[in-house]
């Protein structure tokens, strides 16, 4: 891995760390508002105030001129994350911070599996551990039959499958379009998508409803744009796991405002979490540093044979020189045993 890739890794990893902030910053948010509103007409709401938030950017898209060359997939994005958001929002009113963000994570893994199987990622030995082990930790927090499941974790549990194809869409999108394309036509199209039912369900919303989706929606934008970049930055696979940090920050949300203390199951979960999170941050690091040497001993080599062919070369031209010159053969970057031949072409 070179220096620049390595920068760019560590971006990946940063952006995705405050996607996860900005992410649970909405959960609480909503978390706050409850029941009272549908949660559709909720949904359809948050994202109206987020085409509000981006309209200097549509405009300057449509004066421009420039056209997605993927509206299809934009579309379908749409369409499955704007489901998704519909069920967040009804488990999100209904059962713990800290349980709709456990279950959530069914999604990460099947983000990785999509990954692998649609885009062609890498799953090297030591991603897959790290995503097994941190969902390993959200089920020690969940306790799967231990207590009863309620209709609010279905419909997370529902969700889960619907945000790894919006996920899995988006990175795909990150090969043609920008950041900016990215999040608004996913704000046009969601809110396109959930119209329809936000219709027949609709109330008027009090000023405090409307205050706080708007604040709903300036973090869920940025946490859009910021998962963005991250996608742009690193494969999928090497971002799943730090997605998970996410159960952390529910979980101290829910006890310093909401008042949900955590139990000694939730306190090991995360700790397993961390635990891997840490892991694969520093097998990526090591990774990277035994490779960086690696290619400056090659560059160095690789410098010397050209200089040795070089002088050859015109050594043989200098002195009319008809017979076999020498050449390289054998060198790479992580194959040191290079020797000088003979060779029947001339250099």
């Amino acid at each position: 891995m070179s220096a620049s890739a390595r920068g760019s890794y560590l971006w990946g990893i940063w952006w995705m760390l405050v996607t996860g902030l900005l992410f649970v910053g909405v959960t609480g948010v909503v978390r706050h508002l409850g029941t009272d509103m549908n949660p559709i007409q909720a949904a359809f709401i948050r994202y109206a105030f987020g085409i509000v938030l981006i309209a200097p950017l549509l405009l300057r898209m449509v004066a421009s001129g420039k056209k997605p060359s993927r509206i299809g997939l934009h579309l379908l994005r749409g369409v499955a994350h704007g489901t998704a958001v519909m069920l967040w929002f009804f488990a999100m009113a209904r059962i713990p911070i800290a349980q709709v963000t456990a279950i959530g994570f069914t999604a990460p893994i099947f983000t990785t599996i999509g990954a692998a199987i649609y885009l062609g990622e890498v799953l090297h030995a030591r991603r897959i551990a790290a995503v097994l082990v941190s969902f390993v930790g959200t089920l020690i927090i969940l306790r799967p039959g231990a207590v009863e499941i309620e209709l609010g974790a279905l419909a997370q549990l529902a969700a889960a499958p619907l945000f790894a194809c919006s996920f899995l869409i988006a990175k795909k999108l990150t090969e043609t379009e920008s950041s900016a394309s990215i999040v608004a036509y996913m704000s046009v199209f969601v809110t396109l998508a959930l119209l329809p039912a936000a219709l027949l369900v609709w109330r008027a919303p009090t000023l405090t409803e409307l205050a706080w989706l708007f604040v709903t929606a300036v973090l869920a934008t940025a946490g859009h744009y910021t998962l963005t970049l991250a996608m742009q930055a690193v494969e999928l696979t090497v971002l799943q796991p730090f997605s998970f940090l996410q159960l952390v920050w529910a979980a101290l949300l829910g006890f310093y405002v909401f008042s949900e203390v955590p139990d000694i199951w939730t306190l090991v979960g995360g700790a397993v979490i961390v635990a891997s999170v840490t892991y694969i941050a520093h097998r990526e690091a090591v990774a990277s540093r035994v490779s960086r040497s690696a290619c400056r001993i090659g560059m160095i080599r690789s410098a010397s044979a050209e200089a040795l062919i070089t002088a050859a070369s015109r050594h043989s031209k200098g002195n009319g020189w008809r017979r076999p010159v020498l050449a390289i053969r054998g060198f790479s970057c992580f194959h040191h045993d290079w020797r000088i031949r003979p060779s029947p072409w001339r250099v």
